[in-house]
């Protein structure tokens, strides 16, 4: 059966809809099953309203505390039976408690190649920094922010008339890309962590993997 999969955003989700369309195929190994915003004005409700799929909001400015706001996330997931979780522009900072209560169910897509500039403004960041490789990486999430065992990473070059835009706009196609294969392999079963580090099942799926992650040049 597929797993019940939620994925949690604070915006228009293009990611979320990327997963809801990889979602849709029969052999896909991942439901779709709840998509929840912490913004009662996410512009990603609507494009999961109109696919069929339940939806949920929790007002972060409804809790006092980031532990409540977590507890009363947790309680809604399971609530839902919910297996796995995709952070999709989530704008929020989870607690150690819930990480660890999600511990290697809980993934992210990230606008850099981890270890690589964390946190904001990646691609103004690698631009200054005169990278010649940017990208994007999906992990399993850690307490420590955009931390944690790497399952898919996606390079896109960075071109000498690259604006923060233009760099942006690859870097997303990219993740679009990439956040349905992480996905597949997490909920099927192929993925896994071994000493904080990924480990895919078998030689064929690390090869088609490789396929999608490689570098793509203009």
């Amino acid at each position: 059966m597929p797993r019940r999969t939620a994925i949690l955003i604070s915006g228009r989700g293009s990611n979320m809809a990327a997963l809801i369309d990889a979602a849709q195929r029969p052999s896909y190994p991942a439901e779709i099953a709840l998509v929840l915003s912490n913004r009662p004005d996410a512009a990603g409700l609507a494009y999961a309203e109109s696919a069929g799929i339940e939806t949920a909001v929790l007002a972060s400015k409804g809790y006092l505390s980031r532990e409540a706001f977590d507890k009363a996330l947790h309680a809604r997931l399971n609530e839902a039976n919910i297996e796995l979780v995709c952070l999709a522009g989530f704008m929020r900072v989870l607690t150690k408690t819930f990480v660890e209560a999600w511990r290697d169910r809980l993934i992210n897509i990230h606008p850099s190649l981890l270890p690589l500039f964390p946190g904001l403004d990646t691609h103004a960041r690698a631009i200054s920094a005169g990278v010649r490789i940017h990208g994007c990486t999906v992990h399993f999430v850690r307490a420590e922010v955009d931390q944690g065992p790497i399952i898919a990473q996606a390079a896109v070059p960075l071109l000498s008339a690259d604006t923060e835009e233009t760099l942006a706009a690859r870097v997303l196609a990219a993740e679009h890309r990439i956040y349905p294969l992480a996905l597949n392999l997490v909920a099927a079963g192929k993925a896994h962590v071994v000493d904080e580090r990924v480990v895919i099942d078998d030689a064929r799926t690390e090869r088609a993997g490789e396929a999608v992650v490689s570098p793509e040049f203009e």
